[in-house]
């Protein structure tokens, strides 16, 4: 990859905070985002001790417009910037009969929105450029939502068409835009009671989980799946959903409708 400054959302814990930590051994500067300044701050320096990179928390709350805002503006100044990873989000809405209208709204704006928005910031320098790199954070559950709640699997989804559309867009102007798909994954965003009942085969450690990802992006990977056995499966889902192309827009209404 070529080296410049990386900016990695939701950096203060868990898969945010693994990413700083492999990008900053990787030789990039960082700017680090999350609502924590206080974590932010405590993994700043300890990454520039560790690594004597340069390393910026720049605090903001990405389901804020205000704080989105700043971000954005940040991504479209700072030329510097060759990498962008959004992983901030959330989950755990439930059942969407019981769920908390505000929750999901703030995942939307966190999940969706942010994301967008981001990357739309930064796209146009990139382009440019001709040069940088995009890295969605997805998860599997956007290929089996009906295995999980409803609302968090559909941000998921959005944010992988998304990833594979501005990759068929920036791809030929020289950007690279991987999406990674984790698992289920020790971090935050699972309560611990919850991650008793799941089996121990189930569960990737965060920092396996960034190097995979990382070694898929090192592999030219546009969609990485750091628990898929055999990237053949993916290979054939996508082959199998273009396959359908030709029957999906057509002048008249199928034969069993009519």
């Amino acid at each position: 990859m070529t080296k410049g400054t990386a900016l990695v959302t939701g950096a203060s814990t868990g898969i945010g905070a693994t990413y700083a930590d492999r990008l900053a051994r990787r030789g990039h500067d960082l700017i680090l985002v999350a609502r924590s300044a206080d974590k932010l701050e405590a993994l700043a320096q300890r990454l520039r001790a560790e690594t004597g990179v340069a390393v910026e928390i720049l605090p903001a709350d990405l389901s804020d417009a205000a704080g989105l805002a700043t971000v954005e503006q940040r991504l479209r100044d700072d030329a510097a910037v060759t990498l962008l990873v959004n992983n901030a989000g959330i989950a755990g809405e439930g059942q969407i009969a019981t769920a908390d209208p505000a929750l999901l709204t703030t995942m939307i704006n966190l999940n969706v929105t942010a994301v967008t928005r981001l990357t739309a910031a930064v796209a146009p320098g990139f382009a440019a450029q001709g040069n940088g790199t995009i890295v969605n954070i997805t998860s599997v559950t956007a290929l089996m939502p009906e295995a999980f709640t409803s609302v968090y699997p559909a941000t998921k989804a959005f944010v992988l068409a998304f990833s594979e559309a501005i990759a068929a867009e920036l791809g030929p102007r020289g950007v690279r835009v991987q999406a990674v798909l984790p698992g289920i994954t020790r971090t935050a965003i699972w309560e611990k009671e919850s991650l008793e009942h799941i089996p121990a085969e189930m569960i990737m450690e965060v920092d396996e989980m960034v190097d995979a990802a990382l070694a898929g992006l090192d592999l030219g990977e546009a969609v990485t799946i750091p628990a898929l056995p055999d990237i053949a499966g993916w290979d054939a889902f996508v082959a199998a959903r273009t396959a359908l192309r030709p029957g999906l827009s057509l002048a008249h209404a199928a034969p069993r409708y009519r």
